[in-house]
């Protein structure tokens, strides 16, 4: 905070800042890093001058709830409402990565109870729609409107985004996100939920971080949770950042899945090379 010691206002962060001030992941495709503080207002005849800030006008600012995040240089800071932040950053991101965003921000919303305010990730979705139904025209708002189309809730990590997204552009069918399997619990009597399924076929994928591999007790965990869904006849894929790692290796997985489906019953145009999101 060095660089904004001239300062005479109070400041309020946008973009990128505004996202890692409130728990958001930064897509992989973002053009802004985080060396700069990223300042917004409603119009360029209020922006913040000082080193170290790069400034953003936006102008359907005054619709925002904006969060106090703590001080700046002895005064009260703010960041943008994370709604807001994400329709901000729609001209700089792709639309895959706007969905991924926009999913991260409703699960962030989720986990801070001030920012929740009681809702569950389904109404903050819903009010997320909302928002874009009502706010005034701005630049992106169509491609927001295309995300919004494909963001869901209860989604937990930016890769589960990008597996999900990866298995409809090879023409997989919609999927369940987060889904409680009926029935079946751990020892703790926590309901057992696949990362992505299909129910009516009793296909699953799940999406497996490096925690899933070093943490010797969630390795366990996912052993004892896929071996008894495989004893109730589910097939439960597992995908790594290696799945993601070029179109090569999608296919390949995305193939996999899409054979067990059919050999279940499941019917879908299925495409070897994937198309897009658009």
């Amino acid at each position: 905070m060095e660089q904004v010691e001239s300062l005479r206002r109070p400041m309020l962060f946008g973009m990128t800042t505004s996202l890692v001030l409130q728990s958001v992941p930064l897509p992989d495709d973002c053009p802004f890093g985080t060396d700069l503080l990223h300042s917004v207002s409603g119009s360029k005849r209020k922006r913040i001058r000082a080193r170290g800030v790069r400034h953003h006008t936006w102008s359907p600012l005054r619709h925002a709830h904006n969060v106090c995040i703590g001080t700046c240089v002895g005064q009260r800071a703010y960041a943008l409402d994370l709604f807001h932040t994400w329709a901000q950053m729609s001209p700089y991101l792709s639309l895959p990565s706007l969905v991924m965003l926009g999913e991260s921000v409703i699960t962030s919303i989720a986990r801070q109870r001030e920012l929740a305010n009681g809702r569950t990730s389904e109404q903050i979705h819903a009010d997320m729609r909302l928002f874009l139904e009502r706010i005034p025209r701005f630049t992106g708002k169509c491609k927001c409107a295309r995300a919004m189309a494909l963001i869901r809730p209860n989604v937990d990590s930016p890769q589960e985004t990008k597996t999900r997204l990866m298995l409809s552009s090879h023409g997989l069918p919609e999927c369940v996100v987060n889904y409680a399997v009926p029935g079946v619990s751990f020892d703790s009597g926590v309901a057992m939920t696949l990362d992505m399924a299909w129910p009516d076929y009793h296909v699953a994928v799940e999406y497996d971080g490096d925690h899933h591999r070093v943490d010797r007790d969630q390795w366990r965990r996912d052993r004892s949770k896929r071996g008894r869904l495989n004893g109730r006849d589910w097939v439960v894929f597992t995908a790594t950042a290696a799945t993601l790692a070029d179109a090569a290796a999608s296919a390949e997985f995305a193939f996999g899945v899409a054979r067990q489906l059919t050999l279940r019953g499941a019917s879908f145009p299925f495409h070897v090379v994937a198309r897009s999101l658009e």
